[in-house]
């Protein structure tokens, strides 16, 4: 029976050629359209969500107006993350990035190439964002000095072929005041859908900066909260942050008596958390890690995907209701 069935709708198709094209070449590209957008709509609501604390980590931002000069930045002091872990029980552990020096000269061969995927990172990298680690120190691959961790990408790119385990202890080159850094271990690349991308995560200890410091923003932190902890409940705790330890450090630099005083004179300084998740669709706070992508575009192309499903499907119906007279007739 079904034999009979493909025989007659061969016969059919061959009958009506222009009709076949038409309709199921028409069916066909809308359909193909809307999978192949809905595709991308799903990949960039997608971003960070691999991780499995993705619920409970907040990025700092910063926000501050000062001399008539306002700032948005996606960064923050160095010290915060560490003082917000020490201070308040609610925040279960902080990590953070570093890269306002630029990319590091790395050595490749007998000569210093340009690698624009590295950072510094904190020992804490992997409480935060848990990389699969596939070769080397599983759990504090960043703790101490002259150390790096590295992805499969440049484990292939700096040390060819060589096997993983073998790639653990040897030292990489690069251009700044260590100079050599120990390979501590080698992991899975960062997942495309995630809103930074490196393959090279130095020590943090390593950086030269003036520790300490809570009126310099330079540092991308993110806090981990313990489950059920409101991040309403964190934003008003920096405040007390703000007037505990960034005001006595102002006070050297201007003459002010208090945070009352110190906002009455039209200033700001103020520390919020943002979603780990809302970071690629909706954060454009001056440099962020990488180029973000933008919600406007989800909305748009989901409802021109939308569109052309409609269209594919109208148009199917339309030339399938001019041929049922015709039909009719051979029935």
């Amino acid at each position: 029976m079904i034999r009979n069935y493909l025989k007659t709708a061969w016969r059919n198709l061959l009958k009506n050629k222009t009709y076949s094209v038409i309709n199921i070449g028409g069916l066909a590209v809308g359909i193909a359209s809307f999978i192949l957008i809905a595709k991308y709509v799903t990949d960039e609501l997608s971003y960070d969500r691999w991780n499995p604390h993705a619920e409970n980590i907040y990025r700092i931002n910063s926000d501050m107006r000062f001399g008539g000069s306002e700032l948005s930045l996606a960064a923050s002091s160095d010290p915060l993350g560490e003082t917000m872990v020490r201070d308040y029980p609610q925040v279960e552990q902080f990590t953070r990035f570093y890269n306002s020096s630029g990319p590091k000269l790395i050595k490749l061969g007998n000569e210093f190439i340009r690698d624009n995927a590295t950072v510094h990172a904190d020992s804490t990298l992997l409480e935060v964002f848990p990389f699969e680690i596939v070769a080397g120190d599983k759990k504090t691959p960043l703790h101490g000095r002259d150390k790096v961790l590295i992805s499969e990408t440049a484990a292939k790119k700096y040390f060819g072929s060589l096997p993983y385990d073998q790639i653990i202890g040897k030292t990489i080159e690069t251009n700044d005041k260590t100079k050599l850094y120990t390979v501590s271990a080698v992991m899975k690349d960062v997942p495309k859908n995630t809103h930074f991308y490196f393959d090279l995560f130095f020590t943090m200890a390593n950086v030269n900066y003036p520790w300490g410091n809570f009126l310099s923003n330079n540092h991308t932190t993110f806090l981990k909260l313990r489950e059920g902890t409101s991040p309403t409940l964190i934003n008003e705790k920096f405040r007390e942050v703000i007037k505990k330890y960034a005001l006595p450090q102002a006070q050297a630099f201007i003459q002010i008596k208090s945070m009352e005083e110190f906002e009455q004179a039209g200033n700001k300084l103020e520390y919020t958390l943002f979603p780990l998740t809302d970071i690629h669709l909706y954060s454009n706070r001056g440099v962020e890690l990488a180029p973000n992508g933008n919600i406007l575009y989800v909305y748009v192309f989901t409802i021109v995907a939308l569109f052309i499903l409609l269209i594919a499907c109208i148009n199917f119906m339309n030339l399938a209701t001019a041929r049922s007279s015709g039909r009719a007739k051979e029935v």
